[in-house]
Order: structure tokens, then sequence, then C-alpha cells
């Protein structure tokens, strides 16, 4: 059985592979029942989530993710996310691999990201504003890189010192990145604005939006958080990583439908029509774009496939 760590399992998981690993398993193969969402009580502090994530390809793997979500460990120095990933053989059910579930989804959940732009931000997109400082920032400036050639990155978070600390190591990515003070006007530059907050209240404004921006919600997991307002919504052309995480979890999404701002209809696609070529994604240059993702087991499985099969290949050539 193979055990990764974290960089073990970063070093796996190179994103230009992985990106093209999700756009595989979302056009078709992959099987994921919902997952288990519970919220566990911390004394004194906000709630934590536990998420239990399974997901399979028939006759080949089958993997389930378990992940805790504590928004408190910010005030410890720690990561808020931590997991882990079992992934086992789909014909015996040999448990082949266990990996670091935080790394894993840090890295699945910016190629999703990544993997949308590539459907629906504009071609020659070169500005791009990241809103969070934590774990996620890094990996979605990487990822967004990876699809569009972006020159300048603007990094804003509520904390001036973090995001001066999350422009110095994304500077190392080769691009042009500074910390920002002014969130309106950063956005209103921005070609891709991509946002990883636990927020609970709209950071980004849609009158912000200039024609032909791409707006990236990654943050904002639960219905109770949100990281655009109704202008945001109304706007823009709404596509989702999954129509039933969008519907059951995404804020962004539940509350302008809830307050009827929105209706069914107006989500386009997912990222499972938009591989498929059931739908084109962006249709025009002035478009304004809008991805809301809530993570998806598919993701992970794929994620975990990659990085098993990337060093079994590895170790294969060695021999």
């Amino acid at each position: 059985m193979l055990v990764l760590d974290s960089a073990e399992t970063r070093n796996a998981l190179p994103l230009p592979q992985l990106i093209d690993a999700l756009r595989s398993m979302f056009k078709g193969g992959g099987h994921a029942p919902p997952r288990h969402h519970h919220d566990i009580e911390v004394p004194g502090e906000a709630a934590a989530t536990l998420l239990l994530m399974p997901a399979w390809v028939s006759g080949r793997y089958f993997g389930v993710k378990m992940v805790s979500v504590f928004p408190g460990n910010g005030a410890r120095g720690l990561p808020a996310i931590f997991g882990s990933y079992l992934l086992s053989s789909g014909l015996t059910g040999e448990l082949l691999a266990v990996m670091d579930g935080g790394e894993l989804t840090a890295r699945r959940t910016a190629a999703a990201s990544a993997l949308a732009s590539s459907y629906l931000s504009r071609p020659d997109a070169s500005t791009m504003l990241m809103v969070g400082t934590g774990r996620l920032s890094l990996n979605l400036i990487e990822a967004h890189a990876v699809i569009r050639p972006l020159s300048r990155v603007l990094i804003w978070g509520r904390d001036r010192a973090k995001a001066e600390v999350a422009a110095h190591d994304a500077a190392g990515l080769g691009l042009c990145v500074e910390a920002v003070d002014n969130l309106e006007s950063a956005a209103r530059q921005a070609d891709i604005i991509s946002c990883a907050t636990l927020s609970e209240e709209p950071l980004i404004r849609g009158d912000w939006l200039k024609p032909g921006a791409h707006l990236d919600l990654v943050g904002a997991f639960k219905p109770g958080m949100r990281e655009s307002d109704d202008q945001a919504v109304l706007r823009a052309s709404l596509f989702v990583d999954t129509y039933e995480g969008a519907l059951a979890e995404a804020g962004d999404i539940l509350q302008p439908l809830k307050a009827g701002v929105i209706n069914r209809a107006a989500l386009k696609a997912d990222l499972a029509d938009l591989c498929a070529g059931q739908h084109s994604g962006r249709t025009d240059n002035d478009d304004i774009t809008l991805f809301k993702s809530v993570g998806a087991s598919i993701e992970d499985l794929a994620g975990a496939i990659l990085a098993l099969e990337q060093i079994q290949r590895k170790a294969a050539e060695e021999l």
C-alpha cells in the first residue's frame, strides 16, 4: 500500500495533468453518491464541518475522502482543512493508497476552477484578482495561470499582512503579484476574480464586474455563506461544478434562488455539460460569467487515480 504525505501528494498532482484528468472524469465514467455533511460543535468557536465523500469508477477504483473544516484554526496558526483520502481497487477492494486529503482537496479544487475557466474566461485574460489568503490561494493562482496568459495578479485579504505573505509566495510562480487594500478597485480591473473565503456576507458586487469578467467562487460552501451579491448573479451567466452540489450547498446560488432573484433555469450548465460539449460556455467576449464550485467526490477520485498512476509509472521507468 502506498502512503503519501502532503509534499508527496502535491508532487504527484501536476496541475496541467490534473486539469486533464478532471476533464476526462467529467466526460463520463465516474459515479458519486451524495456526500455526507455534518456540523460539529466547537465550544466557543464557529462550528466545524465533517465531510465524507465517496466515488468510484466501476471495475477500476473506488475511494473515499474524510475532510474536516475548522474555521477557528486560523487563530491557532493551523490550516482550516485537514483530511485523508483512501483509494482502493474497484476489482478486489484492496486498499491501494492513502494520501493527504488536504493537499488533494486544494489541488483538485484549483484544477476544477481552471477547468471551468478554460470554457468560461476570455482566452486573453491577463489580470487576476485573488480574494482570500488561505491554503487555496496559491493553488488557484497557479491553476488559472496554466489555462490563461496571466501577467498580473492582485491579492486581497482581510488581513493585509497575510495578503503580503501570499503575494510573496505567488511571486515565485514568475508572475507580477501585489497585495491590494481596495477590493472594489481591484475587482474592476480583473479579467478573472477567484474567491476562496469562508465569508457569510457578499464580498464581490455585481456592479464592479467589467464586461468580459469571469467570477470564480470557490469558498462559501454552505447555504448560509456567500461571496457574491444578487447583482453579480443577475449580470452573469451562471455555471456550477455539479447541479446536485450547487442546489444543496452553494449559498451564492441558493440564496438568490430562495429570494426569487433567479430561477433554476438561470443555471446554464455544469462541468459535465461543458466537458461533454453539451454547452459551449462563454459565447461572447463581453459576457460576464460566474462559476460556483462546492466540490465533487469524482474530482477527488480523478486526482487520487492520477497520483497513484503517476507514481507507479515513475517506478516502472526506474526499473
